[in-house]
Protein backbone atom coordinates (compact mmCIF):
# COMPACT_ATOMS: atom_id res chain seq x y z
CA UNK A 1 0.00 0.00 0.00
CA UNK A 2 1.04 3.71 -0.74
CA UNK A 3 -0.08 4.84 3.21
CA UNK A 4 -0.20 2.67 6.55
CA UNK A 5 -3.58 3.22 7.41
CA UNK A 6 -2.71 3.21 11.54
CA UNK A 7 -0.67 6.08 11.02
CA UNK A 8 -3.63 8.04 10.20
CA UNK A 9 -7.24 8.85 11.19
CA UNK A 10 -11.09 9.58 9.91
CA UNK A 11 -11.23 13.17 9.62
CA UNK A 12 -13.59 14.89 11.62
CA UNK A 13 -17.17 15.86 10.90
CA UNK A 14 -16.87 19.58 11.07
CA UNK A 15 -17.46 22.04 8.32
CA UNK A 16 -15.57 24.97 7.77
CA UNK A 17 -16.32 27.74 9.82
CA UNK A 18 -14.19 30.64 9.91
CA UNK A 19 -15.21 32.35 13.06
CA UNK A 20 -14.45 29.00 15.00
CA UNK A 21 -11.00 28.65 13.78
CA UNK A 22 -10.33 32.49 14.26
CA UNK A 23 -11.14 31.89 17.95
CA UNK A 24 -9.32 28.88 18.34
CA UNK A 25 -6.03 30.42 16.20
CA UNK A 26 -6.59 33.20 19.16
CA UNK A 27 -6.74 30.84 21.82
CA UNK A 28 -3.54 28.68 20.72
CA UNK A 29 -1.70 32.18 20.67
CA UNK A 30 -2.85 33.54 24.10
CA UNK A 31 -1.69 30.17 25.37
CA UNK A 32 1.38 30.39 23.73
CA UNK A 33 1.82 34.21 25.49
CA UNK A 34 0.90 32.80 28.65
CA UNK A 35 3.45 30.37 29.13
CA UNK A 36 6.31 32.18 28.33
CA UNK A 37 8.52 31.26 31.71
CA UNK A 38 10.51 34.53 33.16
CA UNK A 39 13.55 33.27 31.24
CA UNK A 40 12.06 34.08 27.74
CA UNK A 41 12.10 30.16 27.12
CA UNK A 42 9.10 28.20 27.25
CA UNK A 43 8.77 24.55 28.63
CA UNK A 44 9.37 21.92 26.36
CA UNK A 45 7.16 19.44 25.47
CA UNK A 46 7.62 15.63 26.19
CA UNK A 47 7.21 14.47 22.45
CA UNK A 48 9.77 17.22 21.63
CA UNK A 49 12.54 15.69 23.75
CA UNK A 50 14.48 12.97 21.89
CA UNK A 51 15.99 9.38 23.29
CA UNK A 52 19.03 11.56 24.47
CA UNK A 53 16.90 14.11 25.99
CA UNK A 54 18.97 17.02 24.01
CA UNK A 55 16.79 19.71 24.89
CA UNK A 56 16.65 22.68 22.01
CA UNK A 57 14.89 25.93 22.97
CA UNK A 58 16.00 28.73 20.92
CA UNK A 59 15.98 27.99 17.07
CA UNK A 60 13.34 27.69 14.50
CA UNK A 61 12.01 24.81 14.37
CA UNK A 62 11.41 23.50 18.51
CA UNK A 63 12.63 26.71 19.86
CA UNK A 64 11.92 30.44 20.96
CA UNK A 65 12.54 31.87 17.74
CA UNK A 66 10.40 30.39 16.15
CA UNK A 67 7.16 31.23 19.04
CA UNK A 68 8.52 34.77 18.60
CA UNK A 69 8.38 34.62 14.75
CA UNK A 70 4.81 32.76 14.70
CA UNK A 71 3.86 35.02 17.51
CA UNK A 72 4.75 38.41 15.36
CA UNK A 73 2.55 36.93 12.56
CA UNK A 74 -0.65 36.56 14.76
CA UNK A 75 -0.59 40.72 16.18
CA UNK A 76 1.44 39.70 19.26
CA UNK A 77 4.66 41.43 20.17
CA UNK A 78 7.56 40.14 22.18
CA UNK A 79 10.59 42.52 21.23
CA UNK A 80 11.78 42.49 24.88
CA UNK A 81 12.40 38.50 24.65
CA UNK A 82 13.84 39.37 21.25
CA UNK A 83 16.25 42.03 21.64
CA UNK A 84 17.76 39.30 23.79
CA UNK A 85 17.64 35.72 22.18
CA UNK A 86 20.79 36.29 20.30
CA UNK A 87 22.92 36.62 22.69
CA UNK A 88 21.85 34.38 24.77
CA UNK A 89 22.17 31.48 22.20
CA UNK A 90 25.50 32.45 21.51
CA UNK A 91 26.44 32.02 25.59
CA UNK A 92 24.52 28.48 25.76
CA UNK A 93 24.29 27.26 22.21
CA UNK A 94 21.27 24.90 21.86
CA UNK A 95 24.33 22.39 20.47
CA UNK A 96 27.66 21.97 21.43
CA UNK A 97 29.07 25.02 19.78
CA UNK A 98 27.14 27.71 17.94
CA UNK A 99 25.83 25.93 14.03
CA UNK A 100 24.79 28.55 11.11
CA UNK A 101 21.87 26.74 10.28
CA UNK A 102 18.18 27.88 9.37
CA UNK A 103 15.93 25.74 11.01
CA UNK A 104 18.47 24.68 13.95
CA UNK A 105 20.83 27.47 14.44
CA UNK A 106 21.84 31.07 14.08
CA UNK A 107 20.50 32.11 11.18
CA UNK A 108 16.53 31.48 11.65
CA UNK A 109 17.43 33.20 15.16
CA UNK A 110 19.01 36.21 13.65
CA UNK A 111 16.12 36.34 11.12
CA UNK A 112 13.74 36.18 13.58
CA UNK A 113 15.32 38.76 15.64
CA UNK A 114 15.61 41.16 12.69
CA UNK A 115 11.82 41.44 12.13
CA UNK A 116 11.03 41.82 16.06
CA UNK A 117 13.80 43.93 17.21
CA UNK A 118 16.25 44.95 14.45
CA UNK A 119 19.53 45.72 15.42
CA UNK A 120 22.93 47.29 13.49
CA UNK A 121 25.04 43.73 14.61
CA UNK A 122 22.02 41.44 12.88
CA UNK A 123 22.80 41.59 9.35
CA UNK A 124 26.48 41.14 9.38
CA UNK A 125 25.92 38.53 11.80
CA UNK A 126 23.18 36.77 9.64
CA UNK A 127 25.56 37.11 6.38
CA UNK A 128 28.38 35.05 7.69
CA UNK A 129 25.71 32.43 9.19
CA UNK A 130 24.07 32.32 5.84
CA UNK A 131 28.07 32.28 4.03
CA UNK A 132 29.35 29.46 6.75
CA UNK A 133 25.77 27.49 5.95
CA UNK A 134 27.58 26.97 1.96
CA UNK A 135 30.06 24.86 3.18
CA UNK A 136 28.07 22.56 5.48
CA UNK A 137 28.21 18.98 4.03
CA UNK A 138 23.99 18.44 4.66
CA UNK A 139 23.11 19.44 1.81
CA UNK A 140 19.79 19.68 3.22
CA UNK A 141 17.03 22.69 4.49
CA UNK A 142 17.67 22.51 8.48
CA UNK A 143 21.24 22.82 8.30
CA UNK A 144 22.74 23.60 5.35
CA UNK A 145 23.09 25.58 2.13
CA UNK A 146 19.27 25.49 1.25
CA UNK A 147 18.28 27.25 4.47
CA UNK A 148 20.61 29.74 3.44
CA UNK A 149 18.94 30.39 0.39
CA UNK A 150 16.05 31.15 2.39
CA UNK A 151 17.70 33.54 4.75
CA UNK A 152 19.63 35.25 2.20
CA UNK A 153 16.16 35.59 -0.16
CA UNK A 154 14.33 36.97 2.87
CA UNK A 155 16.58 39.35 3.32
CA UNK A 156 17.08 40.25 -0.64
CA UNK A 157 13.28 40.88 -0.08
CA UNK A 158 13.22 42.93 2.65
CA UNK A 159 16.69 45.12 1.73
CA UNK A 160 17.00 44.97 -1.72
CA UNK A 161 21.02 45.33 -0.59
CA UNK A 162 23.03 43.61 -3.54
CA UNK A 163 25.19 41.84 -0.56
CA UNK A 164 21.62 39.40 0.01
CA UNK A 165 22.11 38.72 -3.78
CA UNK A 166 25.96 37.89 -3.71
CA UNK A 167 24.79 35.23 -0.42
CA UNK A 168 22.11 33.99 -1.98
CA UNK A 169 24.05 33.18 -5.46
CA UNK A 170 27.87 31.72 -3.49
CA UNK A 171 25.03 29.50 -1.81
CA UNK A 172 23.30 28.12 -4.82
CA UNK A 173 26.87 27.85 -6.74
CA UNK A 174 27.66 25.85 -4.32
CA UNK A 175 24.56 23.30 -3.59
CA UNK A 176 23.85 23.08 -7.91
CA UNK A 177 27.71 21.93 -8.11
CA UNK A 178 26.76 19.20 -5.48
CA UNK A 179 23.75 18.02 -7.70
CA UNK A 180 24.48 14.11 -9.38
CA UNK A 181 24.32 13.31 -12.41
CA UNK A 182 21.29 11.44 -13.31
CA UNK A 183 20.95 7.83 -12.18
CA UNK A 184 20.29 4.94 -13.68
CA UNK A 185 16.35 5.69 -13.53
CA UNK A 186 16.46 9.69 -14.41
CA UNK A 187 16.58 11.03 -10.83
CA UNK A 188 18.77 14.09 -10.35
CA UNK A 189 19.43 13.53 -6.50
CA UNK A 190 21.99 15.15 -3.79
CA UNK A 191 23.84 13.46 -1.10
CA UNK A 192 23.59 13.87 2.38
CA UNK A 193 26.20 13.68 4.99
CA UNK A 194 24.03 13.94 7.86
CA UNK A 195 24.10 12.57 11.57
CA UNK A 196 27.16 10.41 10.79
CA UNK A 197 25.57 8.88 7.98
CA UNK A 198 25.24 9.07 3.87
CA UNK A 199 22.42 8.87 2.19
CA UNK A 200 20.04 10.42 -1.00
CA UNK A 201 16.51 11.78 0.93
CA UNK A 202 14.58 11.98 -2.07
CA UNK A 203 11.77 14.73 0.32
CA UNK A 204 11.57 18.18 1.59
CA UNK A 205 12.88 18.05 5.72
CA UNK A 206 16.11 16.61 4.41
CA UNK A 207 16.44 16.23 0.62
CA UNK A 208 15.68 16.48 -3.21
CA UNK A 209 12.47 18.19 -2.73
CA UNK A 210 13.51 21.35 -0.31
CA UNK A 211 16.60 21.17 -1.58
CA UNK A 212 14.76 22.59 -5.62
CA UNK A 213 12.15 24.13 -3.08
CA UNK A 214 15.10 26.50 -1.91
CA UNK A 215 16.49 27.07 -5.89
CA UNK A 216 13.08 27.82 -6.79
CA UNK A 217 12.47 30.66 -4.40
CA UNK A 218 14.54 33.42 -6.58
CA UNK A 219 11.85 35.89 -7.62
CA UNK A 220 14.91 38.22 -8.54
CA UNK A 221 15.86 35.92 -11.23
CA UNK A 222 19.55 35.21 -9.76
CA UNK A 223 19.76 31.55 -11.21
CA UNK A 224 18.82 32.76 -14.11
CA UNK A 225 17.02 31.36 -17.29
CA UNK A 226 19.38 28.44 -18.71
CA UNK A 227 20.11 27.13 -15.20
CA UNK A 228 16.17 27.99 -14.17
CA UNK A 229 14.80 25.60 -16.67
CA UNK A 230 17.31 22.98 -16.05
CA UNK A 231 16.57 22.96 -12.20
CA UNK A 232 12.42 22.34 -13.05
CA UNK A 233 13.33 19.76 -16.04
CA UNK A 234 15.36 17.88 -13.09
CA UNK A 235 12.67 18.44 -10.63
CA UNK A 236 9.89 17.05 -13.16
CA UNK A 237 12.18 14.13 -13.82
CA UNK A 238 13.45 12.92 -10.65
CA UNK A 239 9.36 13.19 -8.90
CA UNK A 240 8.52 11.46 -12.18
CA UNK A 241 11.43 8.29 -11.53
CA UNK A 242 10.84 7.89 -8.23
CA UNK A 243 7.16 8.20 -7.99
CA UNK A 244 5.52 5.03 -6.97
CA UNK A 245 1.60 4.62 -8.10
CA UNK A 246 -1.37 2.91 -7.86
CA UNK A 247 -4.15 4.16 -10.30
CA UNK A 248 -5.03 8.04 -9.36
CA UNK A 249 -2.55 7.69 -6.54
CA UNK A 250 1.40 8.84 -5.77
CA UNK A 251 4.10 8.45 -2.88
CA UNK A 252 7.48 8.50 -3.02
CA UNK A 253 10.08 6.79 -0.56
CA UNK A 254 12.18 8.56 1.71
CA UNK A 255 15.44 7.63 0.82
CA UNK A 256 16.38 6.58 -3.15
CA UNK A 257 16.51 3.53 -4.11
CA UNK A 258 14.76 2.05 -1.05
CA UNK A 259 11.38 0.81 -0.18
CA UNK A 260 8.33 3.24 0.49
CA UNK A 261 8.11 1.27 3.83
CA UNK A 262 10.97 2.50 6.47
CA UNK A 263 11.23 1.64 9.73
CA UNK A 264 7.95 -0.10 9.46
CA UNK A 265 5.99 2.33 8.17
CA UNK A 266 4.82 4.45 5.16
CA UNK A 267 5.22 7.76 5.63
CA UNK A 268 3.32 10.53 4.71
CA UNK A 269 3.88 14.03 5.94
CA UNK A 270 6.01 16.62 5.34
CA UNK A 271 9.68 15.90 5.83
CA UNK A 272 9.15 12.64 3.51
CA UNK A 273 6.40 11.48 0.99
CA UNK A 274 4.00 12.85 -1.10
CA UNK A 275 2.42 16.21 1.16
CA UNK A 276 6.17 17.59 1.10
CA UNK A 277 6.66 16.72 -2.33
CA UNK A 278 3.69 18.48 -3.84
CA UNK A 279 3.89 21.69 -1.22
CA UNK A 280 7.88 21.71 -2.87
CA UNK A 281 7.45 21.72 -5.89
CA UNK A 282 4.31 22.49 -6.84
CA UNK A 283 5.38 25.65 -8.25
CA UNK A 284 7.45 24.61 -10.93
CA UNK A 285 6.95 23.39 -14.64
CA UNK A 286 2.95 25.10 -14.71
CA UNK A 287 2.50 24.21 -18.18
CA UNK A 288 3.56 20.40 -18.17
CA UNK A 289 -0.33 18.53 -17.67
CA UNK A 290 1.95 15.04 -16.91
CA UNK A 291 3.81 16.81 -13.61
CA UNK A 292 0.36 18.71 -12.78
CA UNK A 293 -1.35 15.21 -12.63
CA UNK A 294 1.22 13.87 -10.60
CA UNK A 295 1.17 16.08 -8.03
CA UNK A 296 -2.51 15.74 -7.90
CA UNK A 297 -2.10 12.39 -7.33
CA UNK A 298 0.25 12.86 -4.09
CA UNK A 299 -2.45 15.38 -2.55
CA UNK A 300 -5.32 12.54 -4.08
CA UNK A 301 -3.21 10.21 -1.12
CA UNK A 302 -2.92 12.51 1.29
CA UNK A 303 -6.11 13.53 1.57
CA UNK A 304 -7.65 9.41 1.03
CA UNK A 305 -5.18 8.35 4.12
CA UNK A 306 -6.64 11.70 6.01
CA UNK A 307 -4.82 13.05 9.16
CA UNK A 308 -1.98 11.77 10.45
CA UNK A 309 -2.90 10.47 13.61
CA UNK A 310 0.83 11.00 15.12
CA UNK A 311 0.07 14.55 15.62
CA UNK A 312 -1.49 18.05 14.40
CA UNK A 313 1.83 20.16 13.35
CA UNK A 314 3.73 21.06 10.26
CA UNK A 315 6.73 19.09 9.96
CA UNK A 316 4.93 15.46 10.97
CA UNK A 317 1.61 16.31 11.13
CA UNK A 318 -2.07 17.38 9.91
CA UNK A 319 -1.17 20.86 8.87
CA UNK A 320 2.01 20.15 7.08
CA UNK A 321 0.32 17.95 4.98
CA UNK A 322 -2.63 20.41 4.42
CA UNK A 323 0.12 22.38 3.25
CA UNK A 324 0.61 20.34 -0.09
CA UNK A 325 -3.98 20.78 -0.55
CA UNK A 326 -3.34 24.80 -0.27
CA UNK A 327 -0.08 24.29 -2.60
CA UNK A 328 -2.12 22.50 -5.56
CA UNK A 329 -4.74 25.46 -5.29
CA UNK A 330 -2.76 27.88 -6.03
CA UNK A 331 -1.42 26.02 -9.34
CA UNK A 332 -4.70 25.03 -10.09
CA UNK A 333 -7.00 27.58 -8.88
CA UNK A 334 -9.16 24.72 -7.86
CA UNK A 335 -11.58 25.91 -4.92
CA UNK A 336 -11.99 21.84 -4.33
CA UNK A 337 -8.39 21.58 -2.67
CA UNK A 338 -8.92 25.01 -0.64
CA UNK A 339 -11.79 23.02 1.00
CA UNK A 340 -9.77 20.02 1.56
CA UNK A 341 -7.10 22.09 3.24
CA UNK A 342 -9.83 24.23 5.03
CA UNK A 343 -11.21 20.02 6.52
CA UNK A 344 -7.38 19.18 7.32
CA UNK A 345 -6.88 22.61 9.58
CA UNK A 346 -10.52 21.95 11.10
CA UNK A 347 -8.98 18.58 11.90
CA UNK A 348 -5.56 19.96 13.18
CA UNK A 349 -7.21 22.54 15.59
CA UNK A 350 -9.43 19.82 17.02
CA UNK A 351 -6.31 17.54 17.59
CA UNK A 352 -4.25 20.55 19.26
CA UNK A 353 -7.17 21.15 21.28
CA UNK A 354 -6.89 17.83 22.76
CA UNK A 355 -3.20 17.44 22.94
CA UNK A 356 -3.90 20.93 25.16
CA UNK A 357 -6.42 18.87 27.09
CA UNK A 358 -4.99 15.42 27.82
CA UNK A 359 -1.30 17.26 28.97
CA UNK A 360 -2.65 20.02 30.47
CA UNK A 361 -0.72 22.66 28.83
CA UNK A 362 0.17 23.05 25.11
CA UNK A 363 2.81 22.30 22.63
CA UNK A 364 4.78 25.50 22.25
CA UNK A 365 6.95 24.97 18.85
CA UNK A 366 6.76 26.46 15.74
CA UNK A 367 6.99 22.99 13.53
CA UNK A 368 6.10 20.27 15.69
CA UNK A 369 3.45 21.88 17.75
CA UNK A 370 0.52 24.21 18.15
CA UNK A 371 1.97 27.65 16.84
CA UNK A 372 2.53 25.81 13.32
CA UNK A 373 -0.78 24.76 13.26
CA UNK A 374 -2.70 28.11 14.02
CA UNK A 375 -0.68 29.49 11.13
CA UNK A 376 -1.78 27.28 8.84
CA UNK A 377 -5.17 27.61 9.49
CA UNK A 378 -4.43 31.35 9.09
CA UNK A 379 -3.82 30.50 6.04
CA UNK A 380 -6.63 28.43 5.30
CA UNK A 381 -8.67 31.58 6.16
CA UNK A 382 -6.91 33.68 3.43
CA UNK A 383 -5.86 31.18 0.49
CA UNK A 384 -1.99 31.50 1.33
CA UNK A 385 -0.33 28.84 0.15
CA UNK A 386 3.04 27.83 1.48
CA UNK A 387 4.60 26.38 4.63
CA UNK A 388 5.30 28.64 7.01
CA UNK A 389 9.37 30.22 7.86
CA UNK A 390 10.33 28.43 4.78
CA UNK A 391 7.67 30.20 1.27
CA UNK A 392 7.39 33.06 3.82
CA UNK A 393 9.62 34.52 6.62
Amino acid sequence: MLFTPGQHEPLVDDPWDEGHVQDAIARIAADAVAAQQADGFWPLHPDDVDAQGTIVRTGLYLGAAGLLWGLHQLGHDLTDTAERLYEGYLAEPDWPGVVPGLLMGEAGILLAVHQLAPRPYVPAALERAVRANAGNPTNELLWGAPGGLLAARSMLTATGESRWADAWLESADVLWSRGAPADAHGAHLWTQDMYGRINRYVGSGHGFAGNVLALSLDEAGLLGPERRAELERRAVATATALALRDGPLANWPPLAGEPLVHNGVVRMQWCHGAPGMVSSLAGLAQDDEAFGELLVAGCELTWTAGPLAKGAGLCHGTAGNGCAFLALFERLGDERWLDRARRFAMHALAQAEAGRARHGHGRHSLWTGDLGVALYAQSCIEGRPGVPSLHWF
